[in-house]
């Protein structure tokens, strides 16, 4: 008997088709993969199951579960699913949260007011379930806001929420994508010791088919709406019979053509473009008493290396590791405790702002999220042309429109676009006005931190085939700021491994992630999840 039941679901909102004759079924203590790029209908199907739907929009078609008609359910029952015998972890983690509530008072709420719990209980119990997904009391108290953590913890605080009363089916949009690979691999053996445990259904959307292929026992494969093909995972990831799915598959692995830095050894020029030199970042850290000093916390610990011209690096590592740190100092956003950074030979330290102009010129960065990064009330020439005020002298209004259409169409959009507005692209496209606004002014380094986490393998193989490209065109600097080991191997010459602060190996690319030597390097290859490698395992799992 399935749980979850969806059968000739259609969708529409505003009278625009959104799906198209959905068929899904998810046993209990089964779980379902659904996978398809941005705008395929993934997340939509979620949400008709949550009855999270606009006003505006109109569902035909049965949707059932556990008995239960949901498209025919009033909303009061669905209060009563949601969060109880329905579970539901959110892709944008910020968002999902209450930013003046403690992650405390979030996870019990839903505790208490389904269970009837005192306020006392319904806390041990979210911080019971908070250890679990690695937020232990000692450094993650019931007491933190969602702002106090990273990215990835405020995922694990939505997990936790959803799966705080065991439901009996959960779904999972893309839970995993803000995580570094060690949390990932933790959180997935966690969904599937819930799975295990509770015979709970699990439908997992994500774009990451390595990680759909060791999880799941079955795969759906969406486009434009449609379920393209279906069936158990190893057959329908290891067979790739619809041309989608083997293109998906293809994307997922996808390296771009650029040089080889050997050759790049050849034209090295005998001065690094960025020097670090013992650099070290503490920052006051929290009181343990009224009248206690604040112990320092040493976020970035004695770090030194040189960045040469034309190369592309990746600096990876578990998240809170002092990556991002780092990186704000080399942006000259935040100031070093002790050590030196140096760009183009000139010392970044202890400068005015309007000293730095010249540097900033010369030194941009690609950001995770580029929706948040753009002022939604521009448009995309005022959002290009921002970096222009760096330079010495300051553009007409024609020159400021010249250089906004030659920096778009070299990421691969029109000039046209300029005069549109950021919620009119799509994420991939949004991602490339990042860049061409990074590039702008022509700048030497390039630093991107986690620039294409968020986005579907066929728009990531797209956005990293755009760096590679302009890697040869520009000869720019890349300094890869990732989680996403794929991405190193991909696109980058030398890779770093930091861990708590400090850079524990680094050297060619090949070299540290097939054969790496330090502890923390081990961890995050021995978690990176693998296409070829899942879908073998599973078919001896399975005797295919």
């Amino acid at each position: 008997m399935s749980l979850l039941e969806i059968e000739n679901l259609s969708l529409s909102i505003a009278g625009h088709p959104v799906l198209r004759d959905i068929d899904l079924r998810i046993a209990p203590g089964e779980v379902l993969g659904v996978v398809g790029e941005s705008g395929s209908g993934k997340s939509m199907t979620a949400l008709t199951v949550m009855q999270l739907l606009p006003e505006l929009a109109r569902a035909k078609g049965r949707v059932t579960f556990d008995g239960v008609d949901i498209l025919a359910a009033p909303e009061e029952a669905m209060c009563r699913l949601r969060g109880d015998d329905l579970g539901m972890v959110f892709q944008e983690p910020m968002t999902a949260l209450n930013p003046v509530k403690t992650i405390g008072e979030q996870v019990a709420e839903g505790i208490r007011w389904h269970t009837g719990a005192n306020r006392p209980d319904a806390e041990a119990r979210a911080r019971a379930i908070l250890d679990r997904v690695g937020l232990p009391e000692a450094k993650f108290p019931l007491s933190r806001f969602p702002h106090e953590l990273s990215g990835g913890q405020r995922q694990r605080v939505v997990i936790a929420i959803a799966c705080a009363l065991k439901p009996k089916l959960l779904i999972a949009d893309e839970p995993t994508t803000a995580l570094d690979v060690v949390l990932q691999a933790q959180i997935l053996d966690l969904l599937r010791d819930l799975v295990a445990e509770n015979r709970m259904g699990l439908m997992l959307i994500s774009h990451d088919l390595a990680v759909v292929a060791d999880m799941a026992d079955r795969v759906s494969v969406m486009r434009n709406g449609a379920v393209m093909e279906s069936g158990p995972t190893v057959g329908v990831l290891s067979e790739q019979k619809h041309p989608y799915t083997r293109q998906l598959a293809e994307a997922s692995t996808h390296v771009p053509a650029r040089a080889r830095s050997q050759e790049k050894a050849e034209k090295q020029e005998p001065q690094p473009l960025l020097s670090v030199s013992g650099v070290t970042r503490d920052y006051p850290g929290r009181r343990k008493g009224l009248f206690a000093k604040p112990e320092p916390f040493r976020a970035v610990d004695n770090v030194s290396f040189s960045l040469a011209p034309g190369h592309a690096v990746a600096l990876v590592g578990r998240s809170g590791c002092g990556k991002s740190t780092l990186a704000r100092m080399i942006l000259a956003l935040d100031r070093p405790t002790a050590g030196e950074i140096r760009l183009n030979g000139e010392t970044l330290g202890g400068r005015s702002e309007y000293e730095l102009r010249h540097a900033r010129r010369n030194m941009q960065v690609v950001f995770q999220d580029p929706y948040g990064s753009f002022n939604p009330r521009h448009r995309v020439e005022r959002l290009v042309a921002e970096p222009l005020h760096l330079l010495d002298r300051k553009p007409t209004a024609a020159q400021r429109r010249e250089c906004v259409a030659e920096a778009l169409e070299s990421v691969g959009l029109n000039a046209g676009d300029m005069h549109k507005y950021p919620h009119e692209f799509s994420g991939g496209q949004r991602q490339r006005i990042s860049i061409a606004r990074a590039i702008i002014t022509r700048p030497k380094l390039i630093v991107a931190d986690e620039p294409v986490s968020a986005l579907d393998v066929s728009i990531r193989a797209q956005v990293l085939d755009l760096f590679a490209d302009l890697n040869q065109r520009l000869d720019l600097t890349y300094l890869f700021i990732t989680h996403d080991l794929t991405v190193a191997r991909a696109i980058t010459d030398d890779v770093m491994v930091m861990h708590e602060g400090r850079i524990v190996e680094s050297g060619p690319t090949a070299t540290v992630l097939q054969n790496p030597k330090s502890e923390a390097a081990r961890a995050l290859v021995a978690a990176a999840p693998d296409l070829e490698r899942a879908v073998a395992t599973r078919q001896r799992a399975t005797g295919d």
